[in-house]
């Protein structure tokens, strides 16, 4: 077993449980170095998407280590979805072939949840953009239990209040007290990518194992690095899973210590694309790339915000409360003010 997964088999390990019974542990890594510069990411990069500089962030922040599974997602609709008002539950999550084997099951007074054996721990997988933000205010919430409603999945980070669709998915923004949110392009970027250590001047790598060589798609133990989960000349891992554990590639992570933003399930971010779409990162395990195609920093993907499917799934952040933001600024100010008084 691969460092850290039996850390998360005792965090994350969900087969049916009530909400009273489970708590979901977000393990996060802090990203810092503020004030890096962004680079261009899109099509005029060499890539596809619209041109847009990413990755440049001027706060602190912290970001998921790992994907959120199968086992948290459970736990989450074991809250809140007795009635599934807003639809966080998909069928296809148990029903289909490459779905993430989350069941559901009516008591005859609503919806209970249980995750297959040995599911737990894979990442969840037929995630709206809507979901990921129920997720996301649920969190910041304190991981209440009751109806869909403001006090549990429908404000807190972003205010919802029943969207569902495109149009108001697309209408949805961050608010100012936002704590656990879906991560900004930025954030996203900045994580997988930045790295302030890089031999030559800190800078951006290609790829988000730490490498501008194209990842290999390789399941070895152990992992000799600069490996991820995607389809190239075959599927990492075959039926029945298809996903891999989240960490599994232990000696592939990013500079800033997150696993599989390359490869496993695509992820979302808060960015949006040609006005209709939100934005998308990181490949997935079903996509055909010979050439690391989608898992490079210059490729900016995007689904419809409703959209859920075998590929998408989301990380969350924790991100700074606007005055907390303030004081390190005025932090800032203050030591360069000092430095300048004492002539530094």
């Amino acid at each position: 077993m691969c460092k850290g997964q039996i850390g998360l088999m005792v965090a994350f390990l969900v087969v049916a449980a009530s909400a009273a019974q489970a708590t979901v542990n977000i393990e996060t890594v802090p990203v810092g170095n503020t004030g890096n510069t962004g680079e261009l990411s899109g099509a005029g990069a060499g890539g596809y998407g619209p041109d847009r500089i990413c990755g440049a962030v001027g706060y602190e922040y912290r970001i998921g280590k790992y994907e959120v599974t199968a086992g948290q997602y459970t736990t989450f609709l074991n809250a809140v979805a007795v009635t599934d008002t807003y639809g966080l539950y998909n069928t296809s999550m148990w029903s289909s072939t490459y779905g993430c084997k989350i069941q559901r099951t009516d008591t005859g007074s609503g919806y209970s949840y249980s995750v297959a054996s040995d599911w737990a721990n894979r990442p969840v997988n037929f995630i709206s953009w809507g979901d990921a933000a129920r997720f996301a205010n649920w969190l910041t919430n304190g991981q209440p239990s009751g109806a869909q409603n403001l006090a549990t999945t429908e404000d807190g980070s972003y205010y919802l209040n029943g969207a569902t669709s495109n149009e108001a998915l697309l209408a949805v923004g961050r608010k100012g007290n936002a704590r656990y949110v879906i991560p900004s392009e930025d954030e996203w970027y900045k994580a997988a990518y930045y790295d302030p250590n890089k031999p030559g001047g800190a800078g951006y790598w290609d790829y988000p194992t730490g490498t501008d060589s194209v990842p290999s798609n390789d399941l070895v133990n152990p992992d000799p690095g600069n490996n991820a989960n995607f389809y190239q000349d075959g599927y990492t891992i075959g039926s029945p899973y298809y996903r891999t554990v989240v960490g599994e590639f232990e000696n592939s992570e990013s500079p800033y210590g997150t696993f599989d933003q390359g490869g496993n399930v695509t992820e979302w971010n808060e960015a949006v694309l040609f006005e209709t779409t939100r934005g998308i990162r990181g490949g997935a395990w079903d996509m055909p790339f010979s050439d690391g195609y989608v898992l490079r920093s210059i490729d900016r993907g995007s689904y419809e915000p409703e959209h859920e499917g075998n590929s998408p799934g989301f990380r969350v952040a924790e991100v700074p409360e606007p005055a907390t933001m303030s004081l390190l600024a005025l932090g800032g100010l203050g030591m360069l003010l000092r430095r300048r008084r004492l002539g530094r």
